[in-house]
């Protein structure tokens, strides 16, 4: 079968290669998954460079969450059927034409869903929803967000909402407000006003906003910071524009600012099974009742990985980068 593979950890555009490779077979308690398509996130193109968390042994396969079909059953495998279309998400190496996965791990695709919504179901949407069911919140409470109109910002805007929780959302440009409105997103602040904390203020009405949600790094972490209530929480989510933060320390100090990080894989991973089961199903609910959007910017075969992961980072762009074997 054909594989995505890098032999060196750098640029994706540079080191990503398509190769033939043993094509898998299922083990005990174990299912293949012919791949129809997979998703392109930014720790998959992290992982590449060798910059994320998780750092695999060269030569390497790419690429964590894909919708398929399951195309062989291992021994004592029960509730799954050839044939069936199944959603995988944190099983390394989906960028291939098959994978071997845990049946335990895969998650059957209600019809109502298109393949293109399930290829992006999990991975991002459950990080956002899995963040915002572990702040505690209470209905009527304000967050912000920093790279609003980023696929984390949008997704913590509409999976907020059903809840009863506020979300005010900072975007680089006038532009974002605009690109929201169109997912039916608003309370959105463009930083490159003057005036824009005055802004923020007004679309707030004054409440105190108890959480921030920094994605971005650099000087718009100390962005959201500012905005940030007495006894508030800072939650590191990511770092796209800078790893560095540049945050006031008389705000932390002054305003008793707790700061802390979050990382999907290791909060999906201590989730107790019964609460994931809840947290996935409201994701499915919100997608199908149309609450929840899941765009697609365009999708590229294997062959054109280079130019899908240059693509995953152009500026302004509306959706998801797809791949199809």
């Amino acid at each position: 079968m054909r594989a995505v593979v890098h032999h060196e950890f750098g640029d994706p555009s540079e080191v990503l290669v398509v190769e033939e490779v043993p094509t898998p077979e299922p083990a005990e308690g174990e299912v293949r998954v012919r791949t129809v398509l997979s998703a392109v996130h930014n720790h998959d193109l992290w992982t590449i460079r060798g910059t994320y968390g998780f750092k695999p042994e060269l030569p390497a396969r790419a690429g964590t969450e894909a919708v398929g079909v399951v195309d062989a059953l291992g021994a004592g495998v029960e509730g799954l059927t050839v044939g069936q279309r199944v959603v995988a998400s944190t099983i390394f190496g989906v960028w291939a034409e098959y994978f071997v996965a845990k049946a335990s791990s895969l998650i059957p695709v209600p019809d109502a869903l298109s393949d293109e919504v399930a290829a992006q179901l999990v991975s991002m949407p459950f990080s956002a929803l899995s963040l915002i069911d572990s702040l505690g919140l209470k209905e009527g409470d304000w967050i912000v967000e920093n790279a609003a109109n980023g696929a984390v910002g949008r997704l913590v805007a509409q999976l907020a909402a059903p809840r009863g929780i506020n979300v005010l959302g900072l975007v680089r440009r006038a532009e974002g407000v605009e690109e929201l409105a169109k997912h039916g997103i608003g309370n959105i602040v463009a930083t490159d006003a003057e005036d824009w904390q005055d802004k923020a203020g007004e679309i707030t009405g004054g409440a105190p906003v108890v959480v921030g949600v920094d994605s971005v790094g650099g000087s718009s972490a100390g962005d959201v910071l500012s905005l940030i209530a007495e006894d508030g929480t800072l939650v590191v989510f990511g770092a796209m524009a800078s790893p560095t933060m540049e945050l006031s320390s008389g705000t932390i100090i002054f305003k008793n600012i707790t700061v802390k990080g979050f990382w999907g894989s290791t909060v999906s991973r201590a989730m107790a099974a019964d609460h994931r089961k809840k947290l996935l199903t409201e994701l499915v609910t919100r997608a199908i009742d149309g609450s929840l959007t899941l765009p697609v910017d365009a999708v590229y075969s294997f062959d054109e990985v280079r130019k899908a992961s240059t693509a995953n980072f152009t500026a302004g762009r509306d959706g998801k980068i797809l791949l199809r074997p």
